[in-house]
This record gives structure tokens, C-alpha cells and sequence, in this order.
């Protein structure tokens, strides 16, 4: 998947999210990240906390890959 935004970041997020099975309370208790942060992250809301969105990308497996044009 092309990140091309928040909002495609934030998809990307709750699919991984839920093809592991884990509610965004889970996510929460286990990250110390509330799940409001959590689900503005994956409805596409910017942010500027981008090492939590980062973290979190990772922590669901997911890898960021910054390639040049």
C-alpha cells in the first residue's frame, strides 16, 4: 500500500490492526498510548506525534519505507 497521507497511513494502521485481532484498547494498555490518540491516528487525523505513529506502525508489523523519486 502507497502512503500517500494521514488517512492512508491510518488505514493501513486499523487493517494490520485487525488482521491481528487487537481492539485499540489492547493497543492502548500495552503501549501506554490512549485510544483516543489511537483512533484519531487511524481515522487520518494529523498529528504531529509522528514517533508514536511510528511506533505503533511498527509495532503491528507494518515497515516505513521512504524511497526517493
Amino acid at each position: 500500500m502507497k502512503i500517500t497521507d494521514s488517512k492512508s497511513f491510518g488505514q493501513a494502521l486499523r487493517k494490520r490492526r485487525k488482521e491481528l485481532n487487537y481492539t485499540q484498547a489492547f493497543i492502548a494498555e500495552n503501549t501506554g498510548f490512549s485510544v483516543s490518540f489511537i483512533s484519531d491516528l487511524e481515522r487520518g487525523k494529523k498529528t504531529c506525534e509522528l514517533g508514536k505513529a511510528i511506533f505503533l506502525a511498527n509495532l503491528l508489523g507494518l515497515d516505513i519505507i521512504i524511497k526517493e523519486r
